[in-house]
């Protein structure tokens, strides 16, 4: 990385940042940005290579910087203290190729920021552990009650209010074997009330 842009509204944690991308990448040149009309002055003079943004700047949205970077070359990664999905999701969509957390160590930094030479994406361990939760398998319901898979159906649909009538017309069943599912569903959860039922479908997870 010969040039960077570290964009941060908090003067220690700009120092910090900086500090620790001359350690990643010595003799990199930096510049420095405390808002995202600076940034875009800095941008509009030369792009950089690397781009450090934060996402909640004093004059607005750290997202206007990723788009605005976004597909010149220049190598995005969010510094930011916010881990939620409601911050996360919008910067990797709009073009960041990483994303750190600020309660980093300046060592843990500094080899995050080298691992984008060895085509490492710079993500903190919890960003990494979300995303990997996110894309990964459903959880299953980890208690089935004993109910067989028609019987799971036939208990999401009574739980949503459905009548037997209108459950049977759902599954292509006839009133009376719906009928016979609805007593087996009570009798295995030993429930004797709709409301009940809607608890324990809600404890299985069927109704999420």
């Amino acid at each position: 990385m010969d040039t960077a842009l570290i964009v941060e509204d908090l003067p220690v944690t700009r120092q910090w940042l900086a500090a620790s991308v001359e350690a990643a990448f010595p003799g990199v040149q930096l510049r420095l940005a405390g808002g995202v009309s600076a940034a875009r002055q800095a941008i509009a003079e030369a792009r950089p290579a690397l781009g450090l943004i934060d996402l909640g700047l004093p004059d607005g949205d750290g997202l206007e910087l990723i788009h605005a970077l976004a597909g010149s070359g220049t190598y995005i990664v969010v510094t930011t203290v916010f881990a939620d999905d409601d911050h996360l999701f919008p910067a990797l969509k709009a073009g960041a190729h990483g994303y750190v957390l600020k309660d980093q160590s300046r060592e843990q930094m500094v080899d995050l920021l080298q691992g984008i030479v060895r085509g490492q994406p710079p993500l903190s361990a919890s960003i990494a552990r979300r995303l990997l939760g996110h894309f990964g398998p459903a959880p299953k319901p980890a208690d089935t009650a004993g109910l067989s898979p028609r019987e799971h159906e036939t208990l999401s649909l009574i739980a949503k209010g459905f009548t037997v009538a209108k459950v049977a017309e759902a599954l292509g069943i006839s009133p009376n074997t719906a009928a016979g599912y609805v007593k087996e569903i009570y009798r295995k959860l030993n429930v004797s009330s709709r409301a009940e039922v809607a608890i324990e479908a809600n404890r299985l997870g069927l109704l999420r």
